[in-house]
């Protein structure tokens, strides 16, 4: 499966944006989606995940409450709603995606996907 991000850019502290990610060769549906970050000088991070189904999601807790993961399986999307936004915020943003079994299981190591998007920077001005 390709994946294609895109959404990112300069925002003010407390803005919001909302970052896509199109998954382009294979059956959508069977892949279980996640998005990462990486600043610079930082490893890749955990941001949020959601299972093949819409029912399982989880987050990291520094972005709990503020960013929204959620996934249109006929627009073969997965979209990151990133409200409230910090300049702690600030990194390139990687959509991944990985096979699944189960409808209802999602993950939040970076090593557990196969498949990575190019990335999209996020920019949150103070």
């Amino acid at each position: 499966v390709q994946l294609q991000a895109s959404g990112g850019g300069l925002v003010q502290a407390g803005g919001s944006l909302r970052l896509s990610c199109a998954a382009y060769g294979r059956t959508f549906s069977n892949y279980a989606m996640g998005w990462f970050r990486q600043a610079p000088g930082r490893e890749r991070e955990f941001v949020a995940a959601i299972s093949r189904s819409y029912a399982m999601t989880s987050y990291a807790d520094s972005v709990k409450g503020r960013f929204t993961i959620s996934r249109d399986n006929v627009q073969i999307t997965v979209y990151l709603e990133m409200n409230s936004l910090k300049p702690a915020d600030t990194a390139v943003y990687y959509c991944a995606a990985r096979l699944a079994g189960s409808l209802r299981v999602y993950y939040i190591s970076p090593d557990e996907y196969r498949y990575w998007g190019q990335g999209t920077q996020v920019t949150v001005s103070s």
